[in-house]
């Protein structure tokens, strides 16, 4: 006859340890990621300023020079601060230090998320000569065409922006205050424009007061 044979099982563990271990795992992983954040976060501000930067140099032609300005007390002033501001523009001079033009940033909802632009602006002309995505996460190979397809980036170096900007069918442009629509991405071609007029009706009013 053979014996009885016991068998032991492990002990499971309580559910305040389970608790009290997740609740140490999820510590850990947060401080790293914030570790993490705030060691990357210099690079990242820097390379978005130089990115910035770079672009102004884009949306205005001929500009050699660009200072920073502050938009306070109703009027505009020079500041160095790289520190992100919905009140700040960049002029930009030529190389005999005279005024070209502002660059302007603005921002807005396209098809996937938000839309980040920056686009050039000469009022002695009340034209936009350049525009240029500083950050989108629209589709790829269709919203991402705002600043793939050059067709469409040159609805913007010599744009009207009185009596405002006005968004066509592709192929229907025919006044300079027009932009053609992309197929396929009407929706984020479309939220350009309509940042634009927006921020138009925030900056130019300013500008031409100066």
């Amino acid at each position: 006859m053979q014996p009885d044979v016991i068998k032991i099982y492990p002990q499971e563990p309580s559910s305040i340890k389970l608790i009290l271990t997740l609740a140490i795992a999820g510590l850990i992983s947060g401080l790293a990621i914030i570790a993490i954040y705030e060691a990357t976060l210099p690079t990242i501000t820097e390379y978005k300023a130089k990115v910035l930067r770079e672009a102004v140099f884009k949306v205005l032609p001929g500009v050699t020079k660009i200072q920073k300005l502050q938009y306070l007390d109703n009027k505009f002033q020079p500041i160095d601060s790289e520190e992100n501001n919905q009140e700040i523009i960049y002029a930009g001079f030529d190389s005999e230090e005279n005024l070209v033009g502002y660059a302007i940033s603005a921002s807005g909802t396209g098809f996937q998320d938000t839309i980040h632009i920056l686009y050039g602006y000469i009022p002695q002309k009340d034209l936009i000569v350049g525009m240029e995505v500083l950050d989108s996460r629209e589709t790829p190979g269709l919203g991402d065409k705002i600043y793939k397809d050059a067709d469409y980036k040159a609805n913007f170096t010599s744009l009207t922006v009185k009596p405002t900007i006005v968004f066509v069918k592709k192929g229907m442009k025919s006044a300079s205050n027009q932009v053609d629509s992309i197929t396929g991405a009407t929706i984020s071609s479309r939220a350009v424009v309509k940042i634009i007029n927006k921020s138009n009706s925030k900056w130019l009013d300013r500008i031409k007061k100066q």
